[in-house]
């Protein structure tokens, strides 16, 4: 069954942003994951949501989504993108 990662970041850095833009696919990819959603158009439909960059990563299953999150790879990306960005993430399981 699916898994989703939904991530919603506020970036304050764009240039030292781009670190971990080069750097998070490479771990994503390493653990089956591929882009739903990275960045791009959006509104807010319903409630007091004000979401920024949002991205989707769908997994080939939960237990490989937090896989990723646990990895040594994303943990590099996350570290560089320490400092030019916060962000807000979870992982859901799909249908």
């Amino acid at each position: 069954m699916a898994a989703y990662l939904i991530y919603d970041a506020v970036v304050t850095d764009p240039q030292k942003y781009e670190q971990y833009k080069a750097l998070s696919p490479v771990a994503i990819a390493a653990y089956d994951g591929k882009f739903v959603v990275r960045g791009g158009k959006h509104e807010s439909v319903e409630g007091d949501w004000k979401p920024n960059r949002v991205v989707m990563v769908e997994f080939p299953s939960y237990e490989r989504a937090q896989e990723f999150w646990n990895s040594p790879e994303y943990k590099a990306a996350r570290e560089a993108r320490s400092g030019a960005a916060v962000a807000k993430a979870i992982i859901v399981q799909g249908l």
